[in-house]
């Protein structure tokens, strides 16, 4: 694999500074001591400047080449947040914080955009500026549109902007990328269907909530299956059904559901939120029951643009000799608002035969950090040519 050699020497260092992250995991936005390490190495590599608590606990870093004549100016960006998980690795860096661990890889992403920032620091061998983005709360939580919101993109004048997620079960190292929409949409919705409660052996007295529930889930798979043209992304799944009573004898007086919708296209998107509202209402009348919808955007569908994922694909193959098609991913994905503010591109790095993400057995491995670095540095290297 041609990485740069200077990766290899740096190989140790960034590992420890992965495992380090990953013993000490950190939540959505209390990437407290995570931002404090990552402000305090940048520092260290001599960036030209260092600015802390954007989009409240993110970090940004800015690296100026030997020259400046180009005016190009371009954006890395890593998450830094862990999941709250309980880590089962039994690693001797297993994560030091009950319930939470990096099991998603988010400590390699930032060890890996660490190795970058410092050879960039240390070479400058590019025309423009570097801007390392290192956000929190990728999990859930919105880091991206945070940071947007506190005016980074205008604020360092970042004009395209890159990034990247290890792959497990893709070969060590390689790399896959798609233009167009990767990562799918977010949306969460939670319903509470109101009865009329009563002794189970008296059921004619009764509305049943949870026959009613029961419906509601059966009704909301036909969105995918009726509703939406076949040649279209779409999932839509009840993962929480609970009912207000725990006994065997008691027909509840209420259930609650959640679940999520994830698509690709925003008009699938909005067709989807309008039938969930329909069924879900329809469904309640029809047997007397009540229902009440809080339904949630959350990210949107990620769009790589088309000239920055060519870009980002030729730099991947002259990183590791080639660059495969990746598959359509329907989680999410927040990188989706750096990408609404400026053209750019997210690539997928193998992490070779590992547990998948968000699996308490699942460890970013070590191995595929020089592929990272390399590419994020050819990013700039190739797009601000010193000479």
């Amino acid at each position: 694999m041609p990485v740069k050699n200077r990766f290899a020497e740096l190989l140790p260092e960034i590992t420890e500074w992965r495992q380090d992250f990953h013993a000490h995991p950190e939540i959505l936005f209390e990437t407290h001591r995570t931002a404090a390490r990552v402000a305090d190495l940048l520092d260290q590599f001599g960036c030209d400047e260092v600015a802390t608590g954007i989009g409240r606990t993110g970090v940004v870093g800015v690296i100026r080449g030997k020259r400046d004549t180009s005016g190009k100016v371009i954006g890395l960006r890593a998450d830094m947040d862990a999941l709250p998980i309980e880590e089962t690795t039994g690693l001797d860096y297993a994560s030091k914080t009950p319930g939470a661990m990096h099991a998603c890889g988010h400590d390699g992403h930032t060890a890996m955009l660490l190795g970058a920032a410092k050879y960039l620091a240390e070479t400058r061998n590019f025309d423009g500026t570097v801007v390392v983005i290192f956000q929190p709360a990728e999990e859930g939580g919105g880091g991206g549109r945070e940071m947007c919101a506190d005016g980074m993109m205008d604020r360092w004048g970042i004009q395209e902007v890159y990034g990247m997620h290890n792959w497990p079960g893709r070969p060590l190292g390689s790399f896959a990328i798609r233009p167009g929409a990767f990562f799918a949409a977010t949306d969460n919705f939670e319903i509470t269907i109101e009865g009329r409660g009563g002794h189970a052996a008296k059921p004619h007295d009764t509305i049943d909530s949870t026959v009613v529930a029961s419906h509601v889930v059966l009704a909301l798979q036909t969105i995918a299956s009726r509703n939406v043209d076949p040649v279209h992304q779409i999932v839509v799944s009840v993962t929480s059904f609970e009912t207000s009573s725990k006994a065997f004898n008691v027909i509840a007086q209420r259930v609650h559901l959640k679940g999520t919708v994830r698509t690709l296209d925003n008009g699938v998107r909005a067709l989807a939120e309008k039938r969930l509202h329909k069924l879900v209402e329809a469904t309640a009348e029809a047997h007397g029951a009540v229902a009440t919808i809080n339904y949630m955007k959350g990210y949107p569908v990620m769009i790589n643009h088309e000239e920055q994922t060519e870009f980002a694909a030729e730099v991947a193959r002259k990183v590791s000799g080639a660059c495969d098609e990746a598959p359509l991913i329907m989680g999410g994905e927040d990188f989706a608002y750096m990408l609404e503010e400026r053209p750019g591109a997210y690539i997928l790095v193998g992490n070779g035969d590992t547990a998948m993400v968000h699996h308490p057995a699942y460890n970013f491995s070590d191995e595929a950090i020089p592929a990272g670095c390399s590419w994020w540095a050819e990013i700039v290297e190739t797009r601000m040519p010193a000479a």
